[in-house]
């Protein structure tokens, strides 16, 4: 095993939602999990870190990224201009390259009704095996790792977006591309991308600093009512 397969592992992970935003990945633990050095380990966080997909502290270690509203906004756009434009200026697929795409949907279809996990990272490959087909293997691999900071995104914000509806979608592209009608397949893709990112909830920014302790330390019920004795003199 070398850097680049413990990388690759780690983002499967990630689009399996296996791995969490702010997960920590400690050099030590993965060197254990994979059998191999330290040194190793390190080489492949740092490709990672510059794939945008971790993020290092001198003090704390290596972490999966968080990303903010703005990265997640840049993401999501970056996703859009590079699917719409290989639709737009690919050749036409052939039917091996078809195919080769409807067997990515039935798998799709078949994770619809079991594992969470392979569903999604079967959601999210097929924008890569998508790219593949359409002959970039270089934009593939550049979608994997924005395909996976959106599925970050998708953790962090509280996704609504709907398995099913995610796969319709895809199926829809699909059919459009092997009609050949490559405007509807694009304008397809960018909508799909659109419904993703709409269906994030933008968590709220904190006024205070102390909202969520004094929330917390709020008392559980109020105080229940004491009346005065009878006997106690009355106030002057």
């Amino acid at each position: 095993m070398n850097s680049s397969d413990i990388a690759n592992r780690i983002v499967e992970a990630i689009l399996a939602q296996k791995l969490a935003p702010g997960s920590r990945l400690g050099e030590q633990a993965l060197s254990l999990l994979f059998g191999c050095s330290r040194t190793l380990v390190r080489e492949a966080l740092m490709q990672l870190a510059a794939r945008g997909i971790v993020t290092v502290s001198a003090r704390r270690g290596w972490f999966v990224m968080q990303p903010t509203e703005s990265e997640a906004r840049e993401a999501f756009e970056a996703r859009r201009v590079i699917e719409t434009g290989l639709i737009r200026h690919a050749a036409p697929m052939d039917r091996a390259k078809l195919d080769k795409l409807k067997r990515h949907l039935r798998e799709e279809k078949r994770s619809l009704r079991g594992d969470v996990g392979l569903r999604s990272y079967l959601l999210g490959d097929f924008h890569v095996c998508l790219a593949e087909c359409l002959g970039n293997r270089l934009l593939a691999e550049t979608l994997r790792d924005y395909t996976a900071r959106t599925t970050l995104i998708a953790m962090l914000y509280q996704s609504t977006h709907d398995a099913h509806q995610s796969c319709q979608e895809h199926v829809e592209i699909v059919s459009a591309l092997e009609a050949g009608d490559i405007a509807r397949a694009e304008a397809l893709m960018a909508d799909h991308i659109g419904h993703v990112q709409q269906a994030l909830r933008p968590q709220r920014a904190a006024t205070d600093p102390l909202d969520q302790l004094r929330a917390a330390l709020a008392p559980v019920a109020p105080a229940p009512f004491r009346p005065l004795p009878l006997t106690q003199e009355p106030l002057p």
